[in-house]
């Protein structure tokens, strides 16, 4: 229900031997909202993504999804209660036909996976999962290619496909990290425009480096440095806080914006 608590982390920390890449963060995303979170390089994003959707377990801290306490639970789990990521290098299957990918996502956490060894050409193909897939691929822009070798799409497509895997999967939260990394400027706009289209299908969580785009996508925004998170709230006043300037520019007085671009 939209205005209610969905996902949240309680001082989610994470060390790697006596360094600590995220530490302490109390962090919360309610039901319906797009949210934004950015900071410089290094500052933790990822990692705590990591930990958000259960590659990475804490160090300390609990996390919360849908009002459970998922902390312990790995990735596939978190995946098959609705926690549905992307991530910053494009993660497809390079090997397989562009629809064979979608297939695979969709079947993996569908009543009909079964680990039998025949399982692709089984209840992978029936008719309403490849409808589905297909239904996917027409609202990302990729029709026509669904036959096509995913390893000859431009990075662009790719990055649809990836999120076309996602949204398949029908999350009620999903997370994109920096969804606009590595594009062209074509491909930016092409994908920026559909994440704009598709956000209020699910709850949605952004990383993303190119903050003039970022903004309009998101109705809140919080800055991560160093590990901690240092800023949130309404877009326009976290780029205005002189903690965030600081970070950013080492100014805390300086008037111009970051483009991120």
């Amino acid at each position: 229900m939209s205005g209610e608590v969905i996902l949240e982390s309680r001082g989610a920390t994470k060390r790697f031997g006596d360094f600590t890449a995220v530490e302490g963060v109390s962090y919360q995303v309610t039901a319906g909202e797009a949210a934004g979170i950015i900071g410089p390089n290094g500052a933790g994003k990822s990692t705590f993504f990591n930990l958000l959707t259960g590659l990475f377990p804490p160090s300390e801290g609990q996390i919360f999804f849908g009002g459970q306490d998922v902390t312990t639970q790995g990735a596939e789990r978190r995946v098959a209660l609705g926690l549905v990521r992307t991530f910053q290098l494009v993660s497809v299957f390079n090997s397989l036909p562009v629809l064979d990918n979608l297939v695979l996502a969709v079947t993996r956490f569908s009543p009909d996976y079964d680990f039998k060894p025949g399982f692709m050409l089984g209840s992978a193909y029936k008719r309403r999962i490849t409808d589905a897939c297909l239904a996917q691929l027409d609202l990302v822009g990729l029709t026509g290619l669904e036959r096509v070798l995913t390893d000859e799409l431009s990075y662009g497509d790719k990055r649809k496909l990836e999120i076309a895997m996602a949204m398949a999967l029908k999350p009620q939260v999903l997370l994109l990290d920096e969804p606009l990394a590595g594009l062209s400027d074509v491909e930016i706009t092409d994908v920026q425009e559909l994440i704009h289209a598709v956000k209020h299908q699910f709850t949605l969580v952004i990383i993303e480096h190119k903050i003039s785009r970022l903004l309009t996508l998101v109705n809140r925004l919080s800055v991560m440095h160093e590990g901690r998170l240092i800023a949130e709230g309404d877009p326009d006043k976290v780029l205005d806080d002189p903690l965030v300037r600081e970070v950013y520019w080492g100014d805390a007085t300086c008037t111009v914006r970051p483009s991120g671009e």
